[in-house]
């Protein structure tokens, strides 16, 4: 029996059938417009909304249950993604930076409201501050390629983007706020040991990523030469 070239996912010709070909290189750019994004796109315009409701309404419950929300929605355009093979480069770097984005300026904007303990916030922002400078530098600088975010690393931000609101919603009078507190703490703790533990086990990957990416530019530089 053969070996016959066998199509990849797109039906396209396997890697066997197009050998000695230049592949054309994928732009971040490709598959930008796609239901997935689109969905990404709905959830960071609806960031100023969350403030709106927070600070021009006063209405900490309501606001409480829109960051809930969008909290609970963060798994829904990854799905969307793989089942609609609509996945991209563009999406898998603007899903988490949606995320991130939503996730600093909703506890920046409860801090200041006074619904959240300080040092609780200061440790949250601090570790999303420390990542994301580790990442933006060695991508920038070390030209590092991209690391997809871990399922501990999800797992960590679903957990604080229900505890962050369950603190809002403990401050807002409504019956019941006490267990909105102890249900915030409950989640919150394991998901701030979890995002610095993600935090620092991401620390040898990018050193294997940039090592990799010295290498390949090494390798490109003598057969060039």
């Amino acid at each position: 029996m053969t070996d016959a070239p066998r199509p990849d996912a797109d039906g396209a010709p396997g890697a066997d059938a197009t050998a000695g070909t230049d592949a054309a290189p994928v732009s971040m750019f490709d598959g930008i417009w796609s239901i997935p994004n689109a969905f990404t796109l709905v959830r960071l315009l609806l960031l100023p909304v969350f403030l709106w409701v927070l600070f021009g309404l006063e209405n900490r419950a309501g606001a409480a249950l829109m960051l809930g929300a969008l909290g609970a929605t963060d798994w829904v355009d990854g799905y969307l993604a793989r089942r609609l093979g609509q996945v991209s480069e563009f999406g898998k770097v603007f899903d988490p930076t949606v995320d991130r984005l939503l996730f600093l300026v909703a506890t920046t904007a409860i801090v200041i409201d006074g619904s959240i303990p300080v040092w609780f916030a200061l440790a949250i922002l601090a570790r999303e501050v420390l990542v994301g400078l580790m990442m933006a530098i060695a991508t920038l600088v070390y030209k590092m390629p991209r690391i997809d975010v871990t399922y501990l690393g999800k797992l960590a931000t679903f957990l604080l983007m229900f505890s962050v609101p369950g603190f809002l919603m403990a401050n807002s009078g409504i019956t019941g706020a006490a267990l909105f507190e102890i249900a915030a703490w409950a989640l919150g703790v394991p998901g701030l040991i979890l995002s610095y533990w993600t935090g620092i086990a991401y620390i040898p990957q990018v050193r294997a990523a940039i090592a990799s990416s010295d290498a390949s530019r090494s390798v490109s530089l003598t057969a060039d030469t």
